[in-house]
């Protein structure tokens, strides 16, 4: 009985503007490479395993969608006979998948339980859209490297000769040479050039290079990639770089060639480079040349490194390592909620992740190289590709949404956010409550004596880590003396001196001030500052942190609170204030640090005023910015509520997943700036919002657990740390060292590599680059 839903439904290729979830399920991570493959929805393009978690038809049942193309992708074998050179140079070959795997394909219906035929001529062209286009995860990483490129004066002033028709496909070739690919059209000539040769064995005589070098001409496009929807690849050669042309369908218009009419038939430069990038080895042995033991099985599961990505796999490696992440994200089956569309879902994504980090079930040997007997060759685990999770993670976030490298703290403190604000139903809990606590500051006046005790909740802390240089010892960089991490806690909660004017007597002569503990969180996250500031751009330096791994008690840190022979200071009478006031303290700590006044008052301004650390962090990321250096200027009061209650701002913050209270307190407080509003909500992520004179919603605000306990004896032992080697938070590489109960009760440290997961072997090193620690409190 022939299938009716294949007549009765409208089906067409996709788009390269569409997402083709064809590597592995949106719920899980098992992929094509699994012996049942992997189903792809043939109206949404949703990738559904059809294996026992049933993914394929749980899609089914949710969207009505009952064909699926089934793909199965097994490895062909590739015998290596000779043992890996020590050290060896990147080799790039031009190997495509089809030198790699077989492919197989079927056609199903989940209502019929029938297998269609795959030739019919309905069902070939969406066969072959599916398997040419490029992957989600591919499709990401080219987005992401091409919004990095910008139009130029070339393009914006290109003047193009008298306009004639371009032959181009079949009848196409180089004016130089008989090449009929990889041909580059002069948008002013009309001239025809083969480009240069390129990785993938892609053929070129740089004739189209030659072209520009003789006639001055600068602006070319890459004839096979150009797609229906106006992109391509646009090179300036008087820039020497990729370019963005706004007018392009304009441009290739003059020359006959319409957009409408494209079929993208090669490869992008930016789909080469990254799988060039993606094709770096990195060498795992010791000090003597010995290659680090991989590990395998459940909590031992790397993490495919996506290009630039490794500050995003260290940090997603410590958070599932804590029982709280564990606990509301490995949950099982049955309770994932029905989600129609998996792939832009955080809360499935993250549980996605814990079962892919956990289960061990992918934590396994790569078959792609079988060595000969006899091989020292060491297989490593092929690695989770978390593509869809770093999307939403990136979505609407101008740092995190690009393939650069990004510092990990950062991250963390992105990620904390977005999953505080996510919903967590009853008895789910949210996980980011354990890093959670209290610091109490005290301000005590030099002349009256009186005090005053301030409370912030907080879910880490700055650690200032000592710099000073050791004599030069020749044939050596630059070393440090090493501190340890008693030191800088030390640092972080002694007493100093600052200049406040005194509300109860009226002195000038400043406060001692001191900040401790008042509560401790279940796991400590403490950030070490190793940096210095070299002609106003800040540099990271290795200063060794001692460490040990044994528990240490942090009672001496412990708040005691206002105590009864202390006389408090009156509260402060509330006036009209002037637009923005900086706060005091803050501000001298960051002049202090060698940053002039008017960036430290933009950074206290953008996020919320709060303390000098957070400004910081600000500062470090909008060093770039064209007005850093110019006055702060707020618009008056009296138009902030015409800008923020601009329905358009809202809905473009609720696009990026903020509550429209939410949006509407952000804009008012922030004057209509949709950018400050957007650092606003993640610096006030428990404030609830603005719900308007006209909403029948509740004001109040949720319960919230207490912010840790000040239960004592505060024990506590390293459990994690995430190491960065370069000299810049923005470049070099991280990983993560865990430790973990393998194979006995005594616990060991495991390096996390990216996708590489080892038994440690020189841990004390390491821990001399860490940058962010985790802290577990024992009993």
């Amino acid at each position: 009985m022939a299938c009716p839903h294949l007549d009765s439904i409208s089906l067409s290729p996709p788009t390269p503007a569409q997402s083709v979830y064809r590597e592995d399920c949106t719920q899980c991570f098992d992929s094509i490479d699994d012996p049942e493959g992997l189903d792809v929805c043939l109206q949404c393009f949703n990738g559904g395993c059809p294996g026992l978690r049933a993914h394929s038809q749980l899609h089914h049942v949710i969207r009505s969608h009952p064909l699926a193309l089934n793909i199965r992708r097994t490895r062909k074998q590739v015998i290596k006979d000779e043992p890996p050179a020590k050290m060896t140079k990147l080799a790039i070959t031009a190997e495509t998948e089809a030198d790699r795997y077989d492919i197989t394909t079927a056609v199903k219906c989940h209502e019929c339980s029938t297998e269609l035929d795959k030739s019919s001529a309905k069902l070939a062209p969406i066969i072959n859209g599916i398997l040419k286009a490029n992957t989600f995860s591919r499709q990401e990483e080219v987005k992401a490297w091409e919004q990095e490129m910008t139009t130029c004066e070339h393009i914006l002033m290109l003047q193009q000769q008298e306009s004639r028709k371009i032959q181009s496909g079949d009848l196409g070739y180089c004016s130089k040479c008989d090449l009929k690919e990889n041909l580059w059209l002069c948008l002013e000539c009309g001239n025809l050039g083969c480009g240069r040769a390129q990785f993938g064995g892609v053929g070129g005589n740089s004739h189209g290079l030659a072209h520009a070098t003789e006639s001055k001409h600068a602006v070319a496009v890459k004839l096979g990639s150009i797609t229906p929807e106006g992109t391509a690849d646009v090179y300036c050669y008087q820039c020497d770089d990729e370019r963005v042309d706004s007018e392009l369908g304009a441009h290739l218009a003059h020359w006959g060639i319409m957009l409408a009419d494209r079929v993208k038939t090669e490869k992008s430069l930016t789909e080469m480079q990254i799988e060039q990038n993606l094709r770096w080895e990195f060498s795992m042995t010791t000090d003597d040349g010995k290659e680090l033991q991989p590990l395998f099985g459940p909590s031992l599961t790397g993490l495919k490194n996506l290009g630039n990505s490794c500050y995003l796999a260290s940090i997603l490696q410590c958070l599932f390592d804590l029982p709280a992440f564990q606990q509301r994200y490995n949950i099982p089956e049955v309770d994932l909620p029905n989600v129609s569309d998996p792939a832009q879902d955080l809360e499935t994504q993250l549980r996605k992740m814990a079962d892919g980090l956990l289960s061990g079930r992918y934590a396994k040997p790569d078959p792609d190289v079988i060595s000969s007997e006899g091989s020292p060759h060491v297989a490593y685990q092929k690695g989770l590709a978390p593509s869809m999770l770093k999307h939403l993670i990136g979505r609407g976030h101008a740092e995190f949404s690009t393939m650069r490298q990004q510092d990990s703290f950062e991250l963390l403190q992105h990620l904390i956010k977005l999953i505080t604000r996510s919903k967590h139903s009853a008895p789910l809990s949210d996980p980011t409550q354990t890093f959670r606590f209290v610091m109490e500051q005290r301000l005590q006046c030099l002349s009256c004596k009186k005090v005053r005790y301030t409370q912030t909740e907080q879910d880490n802390i700055f650690i200032d880590v000592p710099l000073e240089k050791l004599p030069a010892v020749e044939g050596q960089g630059e070393t440090y003396k090493p501190v340890t991490l008693k030191q800088c806690l030390d640092n972080f909660t002694a007493r100093e001196v600052v200049e406040l004017t005194c509300a109860g007597c009226g002195s000038k002569d400043g406060f001692t001030k001191r900040s401790l503990f008042k509560t401790f969180p279940a796991t400590l996250v403490v950030n070490a500052r190793k940096m210095t500031i070299e002609n106003w751009v800040p540099r990271k330096v290795d200063v060794p942190v001692i460490v040990g791994d044994e528990p240490f008690v942090l009672d001496e840190y412990f708040s005691a609170g206002h105590q009864p022979s202390e006389e408090l200071l009156p509260e402060e009478e509330v006036a009209a204030a002037p637009a923005f006031v900086a706060n005091e303290v803050a501000l001298d700590g960051l002049m202090a640090m060698g940053f002039p006044k008017n960036r430290c008052e933009k950074a206290l301004y953008a996020t919320g005023n709060s303390d000098a650390n957070t400004a910081m962090e600000w500062l470090f990321g909008h060093m770039e910015d064209p007005d850093i250096d110019e006055p702060l200027v707020i618009s008056p009061a009296g138009t902030k509520g015409n800008s923020a209650a601009d329905p358009e701002k809202i809905d473009m913050l609720g696009a990026m997943g903020f509550a429209a209270p939410q949006a509407r307190k952000a804009l008012k407080e922030t004057s209509g700036d949709v950018e400050r509003a957007v650092e606003w909500l993640f610096s006030h992520p428990d404030d609830q919002g603005d719900f308007g004179e006209d909403s029948s919603e509740t004001t109040e605000k949720k319960e919230t657990p207490a912010a840790g306990t000040a239960n004592l004896p505060a024990q506590f032992q390293l459990q994690s740390i995430v190491c960065h080697k370069g000299t810049s938070i923005h470049a070099g590489h991280y990983v993560a060292f865990i430790r973990k109960i393998i194979d006995t009760q005594v616990p060991k440290w495991v390096l996390f590599n990216d996708e590489k997961v080892v038994e440690a072997s020189d841990v004390e090193e390491m821990k001399k680059t860490a940058y962010v620690y985790f802290f577990n409190r024992v009993v």
